[in-house]
Formats: C-alpha cells, structure tokens, sequence
C-alpha cells in the first residue's frame, strides 16, 4: 500500500511559518486545537515541530512568563523537545509505522524536501480498525 493513502494534503493542514512569533505560534495552535503543528520555511520545506510543551518553557525561559514578550520572540528561537522525522514519499509502510508509533503525526516531503502533508496515527489507526472489521 501506497503512504499517499493516508496523506492530508498540505492544503489542509495547520501549520507555522518558521518567522512567525511565539504569540502567533500560541494563537494558531489553540485556533487548531491540536498539541503540535509543522514548521515549514518560505520555500515550503519543513524545519521541525512546534510542541505546546516547547512553547511552555519558551514563556517561561525566553519570556519571563510575561504574555506580552511573545511578540519578541520567533518560534525558530525556542528549543524543540522533539522534532517529528519526516519521512519521503516513497517510504514503506512499514516505516511509515514505525515512525507513527512515536510521534502523533508524521511528515511527509517530496524529493525536492517540499512539505506535502502530514500522515496521522489517527488515520493509520482507522485504516487498521475498517480493515480487522471486514475481516469478522
């Protein structure tokens, strides 16, 4: 099976430009509602992950805990827990897996290092649940 089966496309994605601020960073995440969003650069290429956690010690460390200091301060310049490892558009399934077991969502880039979307657990999961209940 194909890893594009489970692909959502970049155009539907949440994601943050590397210059962005921390105070954009922490409105578009609670916008989103999600825990982690993609960093991507100007020329669409993915630069690492953004975790609530990291903006949590960048407050605090870069920011004194004062909200208004987030405006000084890009989302480039916060230390990142743990970067999401993308993974190409030819990887097997099974490192597609692999990589699923450990972190909520996987990127996906062409050979170009262009981001092209995102693989999620949560599509993997559902793929694997239809899939045993056809099977019953």
């Amino acid at each position: 099976m194909n890893i594009l089966f489970f692909l959502t496309p970049k155009s539907m994605c949440v994601y943050l430009d590397d210059n962005s601020t921390l105070r954009q960073a922490l409105g578009r995440m609670e916008a989103a509602g999600y825990a982690a969003l993609p960093i991507l650069n100007e020329k669409g290429e993915y630069c690492g992950t953004l975790t609530e956690g990291d903006m949590l010690w960048a407050v605090k460390n870069l920011c004194g805990m004062d909200l208004r200091q987030t405006e000084n301060h890009r989302i480039m310049e916060i230390a990142h827990r743990r970067d999401n490892v993308p993974v190409s558009v030819t990887t097997t399934m099974q490192d597609l897996i692999n990589r699923a077991s450990e972190q909520n969502f996987v990127p996906v880039i062409d050979d170009k290092n262009a981001f092209i979307g995102i693989v999620t657990r949560r599509s993997i999961m559902r793929y694997c649940q239809q899939t045993m209940a056809l099977e019953d």
